[in-house]
């Protein structure tokens, strides 16, 4: 049946190219044409590891080209929390009214569900956005700045809320990691080693995967923020840009699995 999935994603994706839109919008469409048809990633443990695995890498790679600084601007730190709330205000209301009209799934709920639910709608898809952007070659662009800081800020409230709300409180060894920044020299010391050769992805996915999502992961935090700060420690370095064209292959291609 793999043969059969490769075919069907490389339809769907040649299929929403012809129209304008990205790639990466058809493999979702295969996803669910592939659902359709009874396969699921439950029964393909390897697509969804490859998923996962393209995720990190994109974040990784928006690390690469990020200026931290853009974080703690007005517009994205003020857009970001207005989104938000606006966005809970907007969708409690509407569900509610929606529970009245008789939906079925939203019958009888409480303020707090609502609030919940709320809060789920009000985030974008960072993946979908930051590839967008790419793809327009807007990375740099201050829209694209200001958009992918937006992004970020929502993943960070998602972090916050999930830890609180699942009761998982990180390690203590997490706060180890406030300590991260201070390794910049000697991490700066080892690129510069690596030199331009297959080297240099070797030292992308073992800072990506192992100092981050396995460092992250190990102390009770999302993988995925852990390659992401990673990233951004590394961008100040002259060859970062090299880096981020050097993994461009890898992340697209685990993309597909998303």
């Amino acid at each position: 049946m793999e043969p059969a999935i490769l075919i069907i994603t490389l339809l769907c994706g040649l299929l929403v190219s012809k129209v304008g839109l990205p790639p990466l919008i058809g493999y979702l469409g295969a996803g669910f044409v592939l659902f359709t048809f009874g396969i699921e990633d439950s029964s393909l443990p390897l697509l969804k590891q490859l998923a996962d695995l393209g995720v990190t890498l994109l974040l990784f790679s928006i690390g690469l080209k990020l200026d931290l600084k853009s974080l703690f601007k007005a517009e994205v730190l003020a857009t970001s929390s207005i989104h938000l709330v606006g966005s809970i205000l907007f969708f409690i209301p509407v569900l509610k009214l929606l529970g009245m009209a008789g939906l079925e799934q939203l019958e009888g709920y409480s303020l707090n569900q609502l609030l919940l639910i709320s809060f789920a709608l009000s985030f974008s898809s960072t993946v979908f956005a930051v590839k967008v952007i790419e793809d327009n070659g807007d990375m740099k662009s201050l829209y694209g700045r200001v958009a992918i800081g937006i992004l970020i800020m929502q993943d960070i409230f998602a972090v916050v809320f999930l830890t609180i709300s699942k009761g998982d409180i990180p390690s203590i060894w997490a706060l180890g990691l406030l300590l991260l920044p201070f390794t910049r020299p000697l991490i700066y010391k080892v690129f510069d080693r690596v030199g331009h050769s297959e080297m240099l992805v070797l030292f992308g996915l073992v800072m990506a995967l192992v100092v981050g999502a396995w460092l992250f992961e190990a102390v009770g935090l999302k993988p995925d923020l852990g390659a992401l700060i990673i990233g951004i420690l590394l961008a100040g370095h002259a060859k970062s840009s090299e880096l981020a064209k050097s993994m461009y292959y890898f992340k697209e291609l685990f993309l597909v699995a998303f």
